[in-house]
């Protein structure tokens, strides 16, 4: 099986990595996509989109990532105008496995963008509660510590964001005896974060004290160049959130004066900022993902609910004919998926009475919760 994948990829290589991993010997493209952050899809829809309108690869980038993507459209159109087009019409479906891929998915259905089929893994509970919260509650801290080898207990550290990624996070720097500050949008989000003993404030009352800032959102401009101006001399800048522009890495690299020192390469990026006024922050994975940059993500346990959702979702698409929409798996699979992996734990199931089952409304062998089930 070929991979088009290497560490330490620059953003020009990772998207034409990304183009030839879709491009089939004779020109063609795949039947179906397994999606992790969108990147693929993403990239034949703008293909299509720059098809129909090219006013689309002239317009101004928002990140150096944004910029690099429409040079390669440019090159592969160039090549062929309706390179994308065809490659869109053979796609039966796509599977995509995280929050940043399953907005833009629903985005693109609501606007009558969307191409082909697609089912949110990220929204079974055995990927959002387990893959999210759990996964990233290990390899956060992983990543941090084989990038600075700094001691967090005492520290005190931002979390930008508390859903199940947040969520993770805030509980494994926690867990470090770091004191932790969550900065929320969200008041349901934000109650929790205090319910579970967090502080919640904001990036710019924390910005004289902490000494660690995660970015967990998967928005955009969440730590800002001017954040960075005003941080504590050593401070350490971190995002676990899909994309680079979550924290504003080209902003920051064009402050005038700027100097940039690489601590570590590209096997694990460090880097030192040091701003004209003399004091540094430490940039870790250039921005992008933490746990995967610095260190080598989740542990294969709990990746593997994950991929177990993708796999049951790639057998839907094969198997059977979906409207271009967005879909989630059915709550039985969601439940197998679970079951399937207690074993490993040595766990064991209680089994319900029929009479219990009744006085609850379900059966025996589920599924247990209603669809609007908050696990």
């Amino acid at each position: 099986m070929p991979v088009f994948a290497w560490k330490g990829e620059t953003l020009e290589e990772y998207w034409d990595c990304t183009l030839k991993a879709i491009t089939w010997p004779d020109g063609s493209g795949p039947d179906q996509i397994v999606d992790d952050g969108g990147d693929a899809t993403l990239l034949i829809h703008w293909g299509v989109k720059a098809e129909k309108d090219p006013s689309f690869l002239k317009r101004k980038p928002s990140s150096e990532e944004e910029r690099v993507i429409l040079n390669l459209l440019k090159k592969t159109l160039k090549e062929d105008p309706k390179r994308w087009s065809k490659v869109a019409a053979g796609v039966k479906g796509v599977s995509e496995e995280t929050t940043t891929g399953v907005h833009r998915l629903i985005q693109m259905a609501e606007r009558g963008e969307l191409l082909f089929p697609a089912i949110n893994v990220n929204d079974s509970v055995t990927k959002s509660k387990f893959d999210n919260i759990y996964g990233c509650r290990h390899s956060l801290t992983d990543g941090i510590k084989r990038a600075l080898d700094v001691m967090l207990s005492g520290k005190q550290a931002v979390v930008c964001g508390y859903g199940d990624v947040g969520k993770g996070c805030a509980e494994a720097l926690k867990n470090e005896r770091a004191r932790v500050i969550v900065t929320e949008i969200d008041p349901i989000c934000a109650l929790q974060a205090c319910m579970a003993g967090f502080t919640v404030a904001t990036v710019e009352d924390a910005l004289p004290t902490a000494d660690l800032y995660v970015t967990t959102t998967g928005n955009c401009h969440i730590i800002t160049a001017e954040h960075m101006k005003k941080m504590k001399d050593q401070a350490i800048v971190c995002n676990i959130g899909h994309f680079d522009n979550e924290i504003e890495v080209a902003r920051l690299k064009a402050i005038p004066g700027i100097k940039i020192v690489e601590i570590k390469g590209h096997e694990c990026p460090v880097h030192m900022y040091k701003f004209p006024d003399g004091h540094c922050i430490y940039l870790l994975a250039e921005g992008r993902l933490v746990n995967l940059g610095c260190a080598t993500g989740h542990p294969s346990f709990v990746m593997s609910c994950s991929f177990a959702n993708q796999v049951l979702a790639q057998i839907a698409i094969a198997t059977r004919k979906h409207e271009v929409k967005v879909y989630r798996l059915p709550k039985e699979l969601d439940e197998e998926v679970a079951a399937l992996h207690l074993e490993k734990l040595g766990a064991k199931l209680t089994r319900l009475t029929q009479e219990q089952a009744d006085y609850i409304g379900v059966k025996i062998e589920g599924p247990y919760k209603a669809d609007y089930y908050r696990y």
